[in-house]
């Protein structure tokens, strides 16, 4: 009778691939361990951006609050790493308000500009929450102030004066948010909307006020013509006294030359003539006229006709002889 034997597969397993089976097993083992190492190295470091600083938080509690820009440690697992935005921020709110003299003014859009303090802000985390800051401190604060400084002040004064309102409305609100660490950077008034009749008087008041400015210039400039000419006038009459004060000295200094030389007329005389001998010579009863030049004229005087010798009248002279 034959016999049949049954062997147990496992035992009859050769032991070369059993040694496979091991070593994949160790490689996937392997990789498992240098992903969860890179994991635990990669959560190591955490990027803080530009314009933001981070606050690094041990199981909950703040142990940094300056972490700047740029790549920064942590232990994983242990430690957490925010980032907070420290630019300038906006808020925005419309309300209305009345003015001193009971003028509304409608839809004020208000404008707030502010960023937080660095070194207050672990303070703002505690006291306020970062994301609390617009609920808890502008929204109760921005509006209150912006309508308790306009009710100090005239419609009027209020469209002519915005600025100084806008400085007196920030600095209040600088004195009241800088103790939470909210720094105001800027305040902005951007619209007044009053009601329609008090625009149009507004307005007419200010098309007064230019009309005004306008004729107060052209006054002046008339005032300053006005004056020019009186500056011109008096320039020409200080010239002519001068003229004639250089005159007068002229005929002094000749008078007086005079007085001490007799000759100097003669010379004087010289001094005019031009050279031409009279053409008439002689009495009103018979005159002699030359017909020549002056050389015959001085010929025909020297004969017995012209022996009755009238002396010739001298050249004429000036007013100074």
């Amino acid at each position: 009778m034959a016999e049949f034997k049954f062997t147990d597969a496992s035992k009859t397993a050769s032991p070369k691939s059993g040694g496979n089976g091991s070593k994949t097993g160790t490689i996937i083992f392997a990789v498992i361990i240098a992903v969860v190492v890179l994991a635990i190295v990669f959560n190591c470091f955490t990027i803080v951006q530009e314009g933001f600083i981070g606050v690094k938080y041990q199981f909950g509690r703040i142990v940094e609050d300056n972490l700047s820009a740029g790549l920064n440690f942590r232990i994983p697992f242990v430690e957490e790493i925010e980032e907070v935005d420290i630019r300038d921020q906006i808020y925005s709110v419309k309300a209305d308000a009345y003015t001193s003299d009971t003028q509304s003014v409608n839809e004020l859009q208000l404008k707030l500009n502010y960023r937080y303090s660095s070194a207050m802000l672990s303070n703002i985390i505690r006291e306020t929450g970062i994301n609390n800051v617009e609920n808890k401190l502008l929204v109760p604060n921005v509006a209150k102030i912006a309508k308790d400084a306009i009710g100090k002040v005239k419609a009027e004064d209020l469209v002519q004066s915005r600025g100084q309102v806008q400085a007196t409305i920030q600095s209040e609100l600088t004195e009241v948010l800088s103790p939470y660490g909210i720094i105001v950077t800027a305040f902005a008034i951007e619209n007044l909307n009053f009601d329609p009749a008090f625009e149009a008087s507004i307005q007419e008041k200010v098309i007064a006020a230019q009309d005004a400015l306008k004729m107060e210039n052209k006054t002046k400039e008339k005032e300053e013509e006005a004056k020019q000419i009186v500056i011109e006038a008096q320039a020409n009459a200080d010239s002519q006294v001068a003229i004639a004060k250089a005159e007068a000295e002229a005929i002094s200094l000749i008078e007086e030359q005079l007085a001490n030389s007799p000759n100097y007329i003669d010379y004087f005389k010289l001094q005019k003539w031009n050279g031409i001998l009279p053409q008439v010579i002689g009495d009103g009863v018979n005159p002699f006229i030359a017909l020549g030049d002056s050389k015959s004229m001085t010929t025909q005087a020297s004969t017995p006709a012209a022996s009755q010798s009238i002396p010739a009248p001298a050249p004429a002279v000036t007013a100074a002889e």
